[in-house]
């Protein structure tokens, strides 16, 4: 009877793993609005997805950053134009505010302890917005023209405290400091 029991329990945990896993593809998400992406990939830390179309013409990406996060928290996602890791990227946070609406703005990542204020970056960001539902955060976002048109190093980041409209410090450890990877716009 024990024999039974654990094998029904292995059998249980081994299609829940399976169905959370599948649910949480970027390929099976369906945006407000009815946004369509052509291209997108689960990253592999913090619960993110990216979705994105690149334009050739333009050397564009309209791009689509989401992450399961809790209202009161923060989402940032970057390119890093210089390297890999957090300094240098260039970076678009997002929040919801005092309000209750959602924030979302350019802040370059110039040290360790970044400001978090807006700010520029080194190159064209615009159609900057966000929301909130069902628990994830959305970045929309265009960015570009890009300098290069090959891999591209991203930084993706979440926090669990905003304070007077600033996101604050995230985790130093684990996947909060894993959160890097390539992609390539152009070739999907």
């Amino acid at each position: 009877m024990a024999t039974i029991t654990r094998q029904f329990l292995m059998i249980l945990l081994l299609v829940s793993q399976l169905l959370t896993t599948l649910a949480q593809t970027c390929s099976n998400h369906t945006f407000s609005d009815n946004k369509l992406f052509d291209s997108c990939k689960d990253l592999p830390m913090l619960q993110a997805h990216l979705h994105w179309n690149y334009i050739p013409s333009t050397k564009s990406v309209h791009v689509a950053y989401r992450a399961a996060q809790e209202s009161t928290g923060w989402i940032a996602w970057a390119i890093n134009p210089t390297g890999k890791g957090m300094v240098g990227s260039q970076a678009i946070v997002a929040f919801q505010n005092s309000n209750g609406s959602m924030t979302a703005y350019p802040t370059a990542i110039n040290s360790y302890s970044p400001s978090m204020q807006p700010s520029s970056l080194s190159f064209q960001v615009s159609n900057i917005s966000a929301e909130y539902t069902k628990g994830e955060m959305t970045i929309f976002a265009v960015v570009g023209p890009l300098a290069k048109e090959t891999s591209t190093n991203l930084v993706w980041q979440a926090g669990t405290s905003v304070l007077n409209d600033i996101p604050q410090g995230h985790s130093t450890f684990g996947p909060n400091v894993q959160s890097m990877d390539t992609v390539d716009f152009h070739s999907g």
